[in-house]
């Protein structure tokens, strides 16, 4: 039986997404998942894709790990996690191009690099009722959990993320869009479940995001939270639910962190066992949030940014886990990344530190509290590169 933080204290993982091999220069193209696996330059570079992914997952110590989500394309600004399921969906026709979006709200021109990232993101149109297409999450999912015996958690973009990209030349009623999405999406992640996935990530409900706009209203954010729910009906796993900020190419999407206190109420109505939020990348400034309210699900603090290439040092995350302790107990606490890492701005050398400092400042406040540690290989390396080191200036007769 595979683990889920329901038998872990201080479990640590990243949110999903991972740096792609240079030599992983596949794409899938809107093809079926299992067809393309038919294609054997792309099922050998998949294969050995995610192959690598889990093993620097698993050298780093992490107790949970991912795919990488060696599913999506390379594309700018990880468009994939938006198109991977568009492309497959019944019901849409060709795109429309239009500048709506980060830009109108945000007063964005051409000559920003976000510019640049919107106008990739042209949403595709609707032109009848959506029906499901080979999202295929459950193979997808057992190619990578066979490759280790650690969980694998399987992370997608949620329904009332995916209309954001589409443009409605159909229902002409958004909500009624939304609930046939959550509906495909919600066939699709049970049949995840059935197939055996432990842990299944439902990610970015639109309710931080769309408090920083004034005019959202409590109505639409009680909307929002029935429309998530609505998704989740009946998928037996452990469910987690990933908030932040943005990772477009590795931009902050705001440049000055917002705060999820308006949101929060309603996050935290969810149905799901474990909520994960950006921390690193504001120091832990919301962190006294998280004791103002009363909830039995865990709390995942990302303690490691996704928007530098600076690998955090682990007493800084040690720091960082310390001051959610204050807030949230330990049997409550989850140790995670604030998000992906994404496929253009890390590379995996960084990627991979930064998992290895992640465990290394968990391990030190695990050792505070006398928890297990987690063996971290990258250490083991490390004295199996010195030993060499040493005996090669022995031969050569160097000062010892």
């Amino acid at each position: 039986m595979l683990k889920t933080t329901r038998d872990m204290v201080m479990p640590t993982a990243i949110t999903g997404s991972y740096p792609r091999p240079l030599w992983y220069d596949q794409n899938l193209d809107g093809r079926s998942f299992k067809a393309a696996m038919g294609d054997s330059m792309f099922r050998e570079q998949y294969l050995d894709a995610v192959a690598a992914v889990i093993n620097a997952q698993e050298a780093a110590g992490l107790d949970i790990v991912t795919d990488g989500d060696s599913r999506f394309d390379l594309n700018v600004g990880g468009k994939s996690w938006f198109f991977y399921p568009i492309e497959r969906l019944g019901g849409l026709k060709g795109h429309r191009s239009t500048s709506r979006g980060w830009m109108g709200r945000h007063g964005l021109k051409p000559g920003h690099i976000l510019w640049e990232v919107q106008e990739a993101y042209q949403p595709a149109v609707v032109a009848d009722k959506l029906t499901r297409g080979p999202l295929e999450y459950s193979a997808i999912w057992q190619v990578a959990q066979r490759l280790t015996d650690k969980p694998v958690k399987f992370g997608a973009i949620c329904a009332p993320g995916i209309a954001s990209m589409l443009w409605d030349e159909h229902y002409k009623d958004d909500k009624a869009l939304v609930l046939d999405l959550c509906d495909i999406m919600n066939a699709e992640f049970r049949e995840l479940a059935a197939a055996g996935c432990p842990l299944i990530q439902v990610e970015e409900p639109r309710h931080h995001g769309m408090t920083t706009r004034p005019d959202t209203t409590d109505k639409d954010l009680e909307f929002q939270t029935e429309a998530f729910n609505r998704q989740l009906v009946g998928v037996d796993a452990e469910v987690w639910v990933h908030t932040c900020w943005g990772n477009p190419n590795q931009q902050r999407v705001y440049w000055e962190v917002p705060s999820y206190e308006r949101a929060l109420p309603y996050l935290l109505q969810l149905d799901c066992d474990v909520l994960t939020f950006e921390a690193c990348s504001s120091n832990g400034k919301e962190l006294a949030l998280f004791g103002k309210y009363k909830t039995d699900k865990k709390i995942g603090i990302g303690v490691i940014n996704h928007c530098n290439t600076v690998v955090e040092p682990p007493e800084h995350v040690a720091d960082l886990i310390r001051r959610a302790l204050e807030h949230i107990p330990p049997e409550r606490l989850v140790v995670t990344t604030d998000c992906g890492f994404g496929r253009e701005g890390l590379s995996r050398r960084i990627a991979y530190y930064k998992c290895v400092s992640l465990v290394e400042g968990t391990n030190i406040v695990r050792r505070e509290l006398g928890l297990p540690e987690a063996r971290v290989r990258a250490a083991d390396a490390s004295l199996y590169f010195a030993s060499v080191d040493e005996a090669t200036d022995a031969k050569r007769g160097a000062p010892q």
